[in-house]
């Protein structure tokens, strides 16, 4: 089973990324938050490679992802720049 965030990584992840951690709806804390989702499970696929299920929910969150940044992008580009550089998600 991959492991999922604790209460107080994903307070910790809204905090930094969406203003405060009760402000969950922002749409730069929910790209984070997808972020670190993704993270741990890209390194559960590493261990488990044949665990499709969280093959599957790993790209659901990866298409979430794109469509939040798309959003962004359309929405405030500067924003969008500062999020993509703080997270390290583009090259």
């Amino acid at each position: 089973m991959p492991q999922y965030l604790k209460k107080d990584q994903i307070e910790e992840i809204f905090s930094e990324f969406g203003g405060s951690s009760s402000n969950t709806g922002s749409t730069e804390g929910q790209v984070a938050l997808f972020t670190a989702r993704i993270k741990g499970l890209s390194d559960h696929l590493q261990k488990n490679n044949k665990d499709q299920s969280s093959r599957r929910t790993l790209l659901s969150l990866v298409g979430k992802r794109r469509r939040l940044l798309t959003y962004l992008a359309k929405k405030d580009i500067v924003k969008y720049r500062q999020l993509i550089e703080k997270l390290g998600i583009r090259k």
